[in-house]
């Protein structure tokens, strides 16, 4: 099956050609491919998924052929480390693939955008005081673009990319490129959905952005945000490995928080 992907679009939605054709930790358990998954999402338009694995060869997965990608791209490769880089590519990539597989319709620029720019709150620069890292870099990620004259109502699709990725039952109800960012960070953290992509492509990805101890990174990036700012991630998945790896983690369980209400019942 050819590339379904819409390399640009208007506000209105209409669109036009212009190109080429993250976590178990952060999901609680939430399967990356559910039954609500990427099919039917806001914004989409379905057609019938296939019953078996699409073969979309990688070679195909370059960036879109827009200024503003190739920006966003070289912004994320300046600020990120190298094993940070080649996760936010790879979760891009694998996105495409989760969504070649549906048919769906959707907006590559805006995919890739997303995906490129999704973990700029991890990024020592950009981490503020107080605020989950999904907000510290949506909030970054939006400016950048605005800059650089990307739409509001574009821009606020890939700031709600961004700052939905690591929930992706929420992310699953919103349009197809919103889906993508979490669905492809979610491969890329937890594996969860590897088994739905060709084998093949899968092992293109990885060659072309290996993982240079992503695992390693991503528990220490998780534990650092819990030591500077332990109470953004109240009732957050960041805060089982805070209350793991940090003595005397402050924030309180779900339940911890209910029992403790300043009422008699």
């Amino acid at each position: 099956m050819g590339s379904v992907g819409i390399d640009s679009a208007d506000e209105s939605g209409s669109s036009s050609e212009s190109g080429v054709g993250r976590r178990g930790l952060l999901f609680s358990g939430a399967r990356v491919v559910a039954a609500a998954g990427l099919l039917g999402v806001a914004g989409a338009a379905p057609v019938a998924a296939a019953a078996q694995p699409v073969r979309y060869p990688t070679t195909g997965l370059r960036i879109p052929d827009t200024e503003l990608a190739r920006q966003a791209m070289e912004f994320a490769r300046e600020v990120s480390t190298p094993t940070l880089f080649g996760h936010v590519m790879r979760s891009y990539q694998f996105g495409v693939l989760m969504l070649e597989r549906t048919g769906q319709r959707y907006d590559r620029e805006l995919l890739f955008v997303g995906a490129a720019l999704h973990d700029l709150g991890l990024v020592e620069r950009f981490i503020s005081t107080g605020e989950r890292f999904e907000l510290d870099g949506a909030d970054v990620a939006r400016r950048f673009l605005r800059e650089r004259g990307m739409s509001t109502a574009r821009a606020e699709v890939v700031w709600d990319a961004i700052a939905l990725h690591t929930n992706f039952t929420i992310a699953a109800r919103k349009r197809p490129e919103i889906a993508a960012v979490a669905a492809g960070a979610g491969v890329d953290v937890s594996g969860q959905g590897l088994d739905q992509l060709d084998r093949d492509d899968v092992a293109e990805v990885l060659e072309t952005y290996p993982r240079l101890g992503f695992k390693r990174e991503a528990v220490a990036n998780i534990i650092d945000q819990c030591g500077r700012k332990p109470m953004a991630y109240l009732l957050h998945p960041f805060a089982e490995v805070g209350r793991k790896y940090i003595p005397g983690f402050p924030v309180p369980t779900i339940e911890q928080a209910v029992l403790a209400a300043p009422f008699p019942e």
